[in-house]
């Protein structure tokens, strides 16, 4: 069974920042697209910023301008470098290889991220 681990969440203030990392065990998904997925209480998992095997990315108008997502290969680890968070960005945070835009494998536990004052 896959699993993923991601870290690198915490209590932040509006307008901090913070980079979560996804270790991907293996070398398996290393021609798969990956992504941060985020579940806010409440509301379903959705993608958020997505990363093709060749280094194109993709976010949701969202995050766009403010997240940054990169992978490196050679560490089998993903990343999410977060900046100008807002109260609207806490959620929990996943990654997972990306299918049709849903999420492929089974899920890691997932980190979390709290913005506020």
């Amino acid at each position: 069974q896959v699993q993923f681990v991601e870290s690198g969440g915490g209590l932040v203030q509006p307008g901090g920042s913070l980079r979560l990392s996804c270790t991907v065990p293996g070398n398996g998904f290393s021609g798969f697209i990956m992504g941060w997925f985020r579940q806010a209480p409440g509301k379903e998992r959705e993608l958020v910023a997505r990363i093709t095997p060749g280094g194109l990315t993709n976010y949701d108008d969202s995050v766009k301008g403010r997240f940054t997502i990169s992978r490196d290969s050679f560490k089998n680890t993903l990343y999410l470098q977060m900046n100008s968070l807002k109260p609207e960005d806490t959620a929990i945070y996943y990654c997972n290889a990306v299918v049709g835009g849903k999420g492929f494998s089974s899920w890691g536990q997932g980190t979390q991220v709290i913005v506020s004052s």
